[in-house]
C-alpha cells in the first residue's frame, strides 16, 4: 500500500509542474500525417542442463497507432517456466503467466495534449494468488513533451476489478470478487540516440480488498533496422493475497530480441 500512495503522490507532483518543462504540442508533433499500425514482438529463451534443468519462455506483442484524434496499444505478454525436480526427475512449473491489454485514447482535438482514455486487461496467473484479475477503467489522460526525444503519459481515473482467488486444497470453494478502483498510470518514452530506447511504466489499481501494482524499466539497442536488443526489469505486488505462503511481489527480469513491423 506504501508505494500505491508514493506513486500518487509522485504522479500529483509531476502532473502539476509539467506544465514548466514541456513543449507546446501544437509546435512539435505533426498532427497531419496519419500513422499506419505499428507492431513489435520480442522473444526470450532460455535452457539450462546438468546440474539443474530448466526451461523458460517469454513472448511478448505490442500493437499501437496514433491517428488526428485517437491513439491505440495493445499488449499480449506470456511467460512460463519450468525446472526439474532432481529427486524426481519430473518438471515443475514454476510459472505460467498470461497478460492481455488494449486501450484507447480520444484527443479533444489532434494537437491536444488532453484525453479521454479507456482502459482494460486480463492476467491468468495462479502463482500470483489469484486464477485471474481482470480490470476496465475509464478516465483523464494528458501527454507531455519534455524534449524533442522524450515524452510521458499520465491518466487517472476510475474503474471496475474482477478477481478470482486460487483454491486452496481443504478450503471452501471461492468466488470471483469485484471492487470499484482508482487507477493511476505513467509512463516515459526517452529516444536516448539513433540506436538505443529507454522506457518506464509503472500503474497502481488502487482498492479497498486489493491493490494491484505494476511497474517496468527497459532498455533496447539496435542490430539493425528491425531488429534490437532488449533488456528489461519488471515487477507485479498485490497488497492482499490468498495464502501467506505466496508472495506479494513478482518480478521478472529478461533479455529478449524485438522485431519490429
Amino acid at each position: 500500500m506504501r508505494f500505491s500512495v508514493l506513486f500518487a503522490s509522485l504522479f500529483l507532483s509531476v502532473s502539476a509542474n509539467a506544465q514548466t518543462f514541456m513543449f507546446d504540442d501544437a509546435d512539435d508533433m505533426d498532427t497531419e500525417t496519419v500513422e499506419e499500425w505499428e507492431a513489435s514482438a520480442e522473444f526470450g529463451l532460455l535452457y539450462t542442463s546438468g546440474n539443474t534443468e530448466t526451461e523458460s519462455l517469454k513472448g511478448k506483442l505490442n500493437i499501437s497507432r496514433d491517428v488526428q484524434n485517437w491513439r491505440h496499444k495493445g499488449v499480449i505478454d506470456y511467460y512460463t517456466a519450468e525446472q526439474e525436480d532432481q529427486s524426481t526427475g519430473e518438471s515443475i512449473e514454476t510459472a505460467d503467466r498470461m497478460f492481455v491489454s488494449a486501450q484507447s485514447n480520444y484527443k479533444f482535438s489532434p494537437d491536444s495534449r488532453s484525453s479521454l482514455f479507456v482502459f482494460g486487461s486480463y492476467e491468468e496467473d495462479e502463482f500470483s494468488g489469484y486464477e485471474y484479475q481482470a480490470t476496465v477503467a475509464t478516465g483523464y489522460g494528458a501527454r507531455y513533451r519534455y524534449d524533442e526525444d522524450i515524452y510521458a503519459d499520465y491518466e487517472i481515473g476510475p474503474g471496475y476489478s474482477r478477481t478470482k482467488p486460487i483454491q486452496i486444497e481443504g478450503e471452501p470453494p471461492v468466488e470471483s470478487e469485484g471492487q470499484m478502483i482508482l487507477r493511476l498510470a505513467g509512463s516515459l518514452d526517452w529516444k536516448i540516440s539513433e540506436n538505443s530506447k529507454f522506457n518506464a511504466l509503472v500503474s497502481s489499481e488502487l482498492g479497498e480488498d486489493n491493490t494491484k501494482s505494476k511497474a517496468e524499466l527497459s532498455l533496447s539497442s539496435n542490430i539493425n533496422s528491425s531488429l534490437a536488443m532488449k533488456f528489461s526489469v519488471s515487477g507485479t505486488h498485490n497488497s492482499t493475497v490468498a495464502d501467506e505462503s505466496i508472495e506479494k511481489l513478482d518480478t521478472e527480469t529478461a533479455v529478449t530480441l524485438v522485431y519490429t513491423f
